[in-house]
């Protein structure tokens, strides 16, 4: 005869764990946020740096803190958590471990669209680059959408796969197509394309934090149907939620999250594909967790690449796209075979 084991010290071991996580990666955003403050191509002393936070007398140091290093840090932490959440949503309405949010063709809506602004309309500054940028992204994503949902079966993470592959690559021949033809259009597009917070106006973040909020509200509000459609789609409809109704509002929030931080900073590949992966590590499968904290990694990461790109090729930098490309891919494929991946 044996004694079953009593769940409530495990559930509770494993809550006080996801406490942990949680305000440890609060502490890594703060510690990130002061580091972009602090840091930058022009060395300013830390108290050069308390004074223009506090007591700013319109100096140049305070002029850097303030206009450029503030909005900067600000922009990070609003893309980068967009980001982390939109590629949490993405895995798990798709449930695609290697799923991110330019799989719904977000990314190559915006690129596409930002051209033609470039190319019909001479578009030249960030400012119109955003709104043409989030135009792409939301019609890409419905395109993707719609065609996913063509069937009786409506839309399945396999028809949404294959609807956002078809159509992204629609969208990058086109985009190539463009920029081949005009040399201009192409010289434009490329400081976009690589993906960047240098250079973006308090205004930029101010542009897309409406979108951005909604998109967030949506995401995180459609965490227990996410973990009834996790079991699958049948187990979900007989919990009482419509398989249908949940993937839209998905598709919508992961469209105003990813297209947002696209149309602001240009398209960041990385943040959405790895953040998931790492926070499942304490937070487990459990949506009403993981959401919070893949939004707190993805601000930190974001927060944390944009400050090595502007240390480690001094007086220059290097765009936080670039780093995270180069860090990213070695440190995934590191943290892949080291341990297992939690399901999704």
């Amino acid at each position: 005869m044996t004694t079953p084991a009593a769940p409530a010290p495990a559930v509770g071991g494993l809550r006080r764990r996801r406490l942990a996580g949680l305000a440890l990666l609060a502490a890594f955003l703060v510690a990130a946020c002061l580091a972009s403050i602090a840091v930058g191509a022009k060395a300013i002393p830390l108290d050069g740096v308390w004074h223009a936070l506090f007591t700013p007398t319109g100096t140049e140091d305070d002029i850097v803190v303030r206009s450029l290093r503030m909005p900067r840090t600000l922009l990070g932490v609003l893309a980068g958590g967009a980001l982390g959440l939109a590629g949490a949503l993405i895995q798990g309405h798709t449930r695609n471990p290697l799923a991110d949010p330019g799989l719904l063709g977000v990314n190559n809506g915006a690129a596409f669209f930002v051209v033609i602004g470039i190319y019909a309309f001479g578009v030249t500054n960030l400012y119109g680059y955003v709104w043409f940028a989030f135009a792409g992204a939301l019609v890409a994503s419905v395109a993707v959408f719609v065609l996913g949902s063509v069937g009786r079966g409506g839309p399945t993470p396999v028809t949404l796969a294959l609807a956002g592959a078809a159509v992204s690559a629609l969208l990058a021949a086109l985009t190539s197509a463009v920029v081949l033809i005009d040399v201009q259009t192409l010289d434009a597009y490329r400081f976009w394309a690589v993906g960047s917070l240098a250079g973006r106006e308090v205004e930029i973040a101010g542009q897309v934090q409406w979108f951005l909020l909604a998109g967030a509200l949506i995401g995180l509000a459609s965490a227990p149907a996410l973990n009834a459609l996790s079991l699958g789609d049948d187990v979900a409809r007989s919990l009482g939620h419509s398989v249908r109704r949940t993937r839209t509002m998905g598709v919508v929030a992961i469209t105003l999250l990813a297209g947002s931080a696209t149309a602001a900073c240009g398209p960041i590949a990385f943040v959405g594909l790895v953040v998931p992966h790492i926070v499942r590590s304490f937070t487990g499968p459990d949506y009403r967790w993981l959401l919070p904290a893949s939004a707190l990694a993805g601000s930190t990461l974001m927060l944390a690449a944009d400050v090595v790109g502007r240390v480690v090729v001094r007086p220059g930098e290097l765009q936080v796209g670039i780093v995270l490309a180069l860090i990213g891919g070695p440190f995934f494929v590191w943290l892949v075979r080291r341990r297992k991946m939690v399901a999704i």
